[in-house]
């Protein structure tokens, strides 16, 4: 087999496979002689029929099947012999293919960039510092109340956070503009589902009131018609509605997980959950700007477009399913989730992996089983059969691979934390909380 190798840009590379005729001619002849013994035809006996007819027959399409493997194996020894770490599969050019002949193609690719471990030297970053206070229980305990709750009829003027259901006609220059009526409407005032100032003027209406609201749209409205438009909405309000917590008491005790509770032990179980997130939110805080930091200090890292275009469309694939379900095997999900949605964190990603595994490799760290065991425990501890989550984690291998991945990254982040100067911030919960969160994009 002869083998070239030339740098056509950056990380991409052409192999030049020069495969001889006789290991794709040996294998076509071998696969027909191994299919005639079985094949039947009209005029032939089973297992009889003539090589000759076998070649006329099926010899392209087995040629055919043939050079394919040959192709994909030559490829393969082809790398190893070359030293070489395709970052994405190869695409393909025949150059001669006849049989009889030499097969020769040629294969383009990107290989792995070489990763030089750049010292992050200076690093500095803060930890915030929390607890969980009564008033912070009571906030959340308050949040499943309302998610328990009821709305029901209010004999009152409407006020910011009640419901109205209402009946409206939207009209531009005295003309009623498609989308702009409905009748039976359930509305809740501050939510922000209408345009500026809707909510906002039905605040102290009753039921039965009806209002004249001058209103315009935004100049980014995504329907560009109404873009900037002067409108008039005729709303009259049906029914006014306020919000019914549910009590503390069994039903809420259920609901969250407790079967047979009181309200102390409620309150016990509803901060411990709250203390565990408090903990993973300041985890991830710390993480995220030791990541920041590895991502900075690798800005010249030259990163496979393949690999960058694989990222992009598993984030796209997961955004899809979150929001919209599984797509039609057709559809082509670019033309409604563009690639620009996701370059830059599949860019960050990407290089985020790649360093990563060189610190891992360089460092020579490993998943050590008790912190995967640690790890799954306390992603178990949230459920009401922790054993059973426990199981099925460790039956899963992708799922279990997930958790010793992560629990490698984690080893990373400890052994740079060790050189790092590391300022505790107080805050609330809450702010605590919000420092994990990823920035909202621009």
């Amino acid at each position: 087999m002869r083998v070239s190798i030339e740098t056509t840009s950056g990380l991409e590379r052409r192999l030049t496979v020069g495969v001889p005729a006789d290991r794709v001619d040996v294998a076509v002849d071998k696969r027909l002689q191994d299919a005639a013994k079985n094949v039947r035809l009209p005029g032939f006996r089973p297992g009889k029929v003539p090589m000759r007819v076998m070649q006329q027959r099926f010899g392209a399409g087995v040629r055919q099947e043939v050079l394919g493997e040959v192709i994909s194996q030559s490829f393969q020894e082809a790398v190893i012999s070359e030293d070489l770490r395709p970052a994405g599969p190869p695409s393909i050019e025949a150059r001669k293919m006849q049989a009889g002949q030499d097969v020769e193609y040629t294969a383009t690719f990107e290989i792995f960039p070489t990763v030089e471990l750049q010292s992050i030297e200076d690093l500095s970053l803060e930890k915030p510092v929390a607890e969980v206070t009564d008033s912070d229980l009571d906030d959340i305990i308050e949040v499943f109340r309302k998610q328990q709750g009821q709305l029901v009829t209010a004999e009152k003027n409407a006020e910011d956070g009640d419901t109205v259901v209402i009946d409206f006609v939207g009209t531009r220059d005295g003309e009623a503009f498609e989308g702009g009526s409905a009748e039976g409407t359930t509305l809740e005032l501050g939510s922000g589902r209408m345009i500026p100032g809707f909510e906002e003027g039905l605040v102290g209406a009753a039921a039965g009131e009806e209002r004249v609201l001058e209103l315009t749209f935004p100049e980014d409205y995504q329907k560009e018609e109404l873009a900037g438009a002067a409108v008039q909405f005729s709303v009259k309000v049906d029914e006014v509605k306020t919000l019914e917590l549910a009590p503390v008491d069994d039903a809420l005790f259920t609901q969250y997980g407790l079967e047979n509770g009181t309200v102390e032990a409620f309150r016990t179980e509803v901060k411990q959950n709250m203390e565990r997130e408090l903990r993973n939110a300041v985890e991830a805080s710390v993480k995220t700007q030791v990541m920041d930091a590895i991502v900075q200090a690798h800005e010249g890292l030259e990163l496979p477009t393949s690999l960058i275009a694989q990222e992009v469309n598993a984030m796209r694939q997961q955004m899809f399913q979150q929001f919209g379900g599984a797509a039609p095997q057709d559809m082509d999900l670019s033309t409604v989730l563009p690639d620009e949605m996701f370059a830059e964190q599949a860019e960050r990603r990407v290089k985020l992996g790649l360093v990563v595994a060189e610190m891992i490799s360089q460092y020579e760290l490993t998943a050590e089983p008790a912190k995967i065991r640690e790890a799954i425990e306390d992603i178990a501890s949230t459920y009401q059969d922790p054993e059973e989550v426990i199981n099925w984690y460790y039956s899963e291998n992708e799922q279990l691979a997930g958790i010793e991945s992560r629990v490698l990254e984690d080893a990373v982040v400890e052994r740079l934390l060790s050189g790092a100067a590391i300022a505790e911030v107080e805050c609330s919960y809450q702010d605590a909380l919000a420092k994990a969160r990823p920035a909202a994009p621009a």
